[in-house]
């Protein structure tokens, strides 16, 4: 698409009537609340799904790497916010042996023939969390920021050319489009530096829709323990650092950056306006939280029209909830009304090492929603403010994180080894209440108990390599390529058949 065919649409954008807009997605809203009430969006099992985002990066450089457009289709996978990620998305699948054993399958069937693909091309596809190496001859700041006027819209130039995405610098509402962590302060014209991120998102689709809240709660309590395990983003691309001492920039490293990038980037940065991207609340029934993306500023209206899709009933809405962002977020959607659906999206997530890392943590986080439901585990009553801290925590600290956690006595612990000890064996329970065999359950647990264990995530592998090249004194930007490096080389190995502890 041209320069200007992408003003244009970002153009027609700008002249739709956002007040008009949010009242046909209230209308819509209503009667989704009709269908959830009537049962349309029940299911007859839990069933689960994974989006996975990766980014490329030059064979022989290790430098991340535009992917042609045309290679994108043609490897089967869905264009993501720059020019340099690519996305697959697994078929829903009922939460049971089979249905891991084909999640884990359709991942390993897609990625097979894409990696060879790329590899022609000397692109390589990586898992990560975050993309440290710029491409060859570009600094990171330079490809972030780089943006053009074109016929008085604001266009990022390495950025996909899906029109919402560039709307959001083109619009009244107050994107921050700024990064500010430790030693990092970054400001740009666009929402780009968000694709210094990739992550995985489980989902889990509600048996019951109406039960959804109470799911939800359970979610937003086993987030900070979650997260502590599967960080991966402790460094930015070297030359997003302030002019700091290289021990002190790795001394202050947080250990998952990629939840400070996506809340400052979409985020306004008046403190006065309210968030975008947050730690979502409690729902007390599931009607509040249909509500909760009907009040949630509009950033992006369209016009849109209905299609032969069953959800295009709702379309408005669907719409308005693509900017709904929440770190956990209910969605409700299905193509034909025997497919709709409720879904809890888990989004706080990382790129994971290896395929296998990223099924465990789909399925640890299914089996504690089936586990923790069924039983009313007492964490529920946990405070949603607590809730939310060890989640933050969670992020800037990792396993070293100060998480509190209430055990199956009611009784508050911050002892690491007690939280998931129960956490795995209400996984394991969960797994096994649908179906899988004791040591089938505990191959999905195996890799993420492992890392509590061992006291060790990806984040932290990748602290202790740099770390340890700088107290030999190399430079840090040699000391995180070099880290890189490695991780690349490490995962070339393991991605399809392996796990992250294969490492260690």
């Amino acid at each position: 698409m041209s320069g200007s065919e992408l003003a244009a649409r970002v153009r027609e954008a700008q002249a739709v009537d956002r007040e008009a807009f949010d009242r046909r997605a209230a209308e819509e809203a209503e009667r989704l609340k009709t269908e959830v009430r009537d049962g349309t969006f029940d299911n007859t099992e839990a069933i689960v799904g994974l989006e996975l985002e990766l980014y490329a990066v030059d064979a022989r450089s290790g430098s991340l790497k535009r992917v042609p457009r045309g290679l994108l289709d043609l490897i089967g996978f869905e264009k993501e916010l720059g020019l340099h990620n690519a996305e697959m998305q697994t078929s829903p699948q009922p939460l049971n042996e089979h249905g891991l054993v084909a999640q884990e399958h359709e991942l390993k069937a897609n990625l097979t023939p894409a990696l060879k693909r790329t590899g022609r091309d000397d692109i390589r596809l990586v898992s990560d969390g975050m993309w440290t190496v710029p491409p060859t001859g570009e600094t990171a700041t330079d490809y972030l920021c780089d943006s053009v006027e074109q016929d008085g819209v604001r266009i990022a130039t390495n950025m996909s050319d899906a029109a919402r995405y560039h709307t959001m610098a083109n619009t009244d509402y107050p994107t921050g489009m700024r990064i500010e962590a430790p030693h990092v302060s970054l400001s740009a014209d666009t929402v780009m530096p968000e694709s210094l991120i990739t992550s995985i998102q489980p989902h889990y689709q509600i048996p019951h829709a109406p039960d959804l809240p109470e799911y939800f709660r359970y979610a937003l309590r086993v987030a900070g323990p979650l997260l502590a395990l599967g960080v991966n983003a402790p460094f930015f691309p070297p030359d997003l650092y302030d002019d700091a001492d290289d021990t002190e920039i790795v001394e202050d490293a947080w250990l998952e950056n990629r939840i400070t990038v996506f809340e400052d980037v979409l985020n306004p940065a008046d403190d006065d306006d309210a968030d975008k991207v947050r730690f979502p609340p409690d729902f007390d029934s599931v009607e509040d939280a249909i509500d909760d993306v009907v009040a949630d500023e509009t950033i992006v209206p369209v016009d849109v029209e209905a299609g032969g899709r069953f959800d295009d009933a709702f379309v408005h809405f669907r719409h308005k909830h693509g900017s709904y962002w929440r770190w956990i977020r209910p969605v409700f959607d299905g193509p034909t009304e025997p497919q709709a659906n409720a879904r809890i999206e888990f989004r706080p997530l990382p790129g994971q090492p290896t395929v296998r890392d990223a099924v465990s943590f789909q399925a640890v986080f299914a089996g504690l929603l089936t586990t923790l439901t069924s039983i009313e585990h007492p964490v529920r009553a946990m405070d949603w403010e607590r809730a939310r801290e060890n989640f933050y925590a969670a992020s800037r600290e990792g396993l070293g994180a100060d998480l509190t956690w209430i055990t199956t006595d009611g009784e508050e612990t911050t002892d690491l080894d007690h939280i998931y000890g129960e956490l795995f064996e209400a996984a394991r329970q969960g797994l096994e209440t649908q179906g899988l065999s004791t040591d089938a359950a505990r191959r999905y647990v195996r890799p993420l108990r492992e890392r509590a264990d061992r006291r060790i995530t990806p984040a932290r592998w990748k602290h202790d390599h740099v770390a340890a090249a700088v107290d030999r004194n190399v430079p840090l930007a040699e000391a995180i390529w070099g880290m890189q490096s490695t991780y690349v080389d490490h995962q070339e190995e393991t991605l399809l058949e392996g796990t992250f502890v294969d490492w260690l």
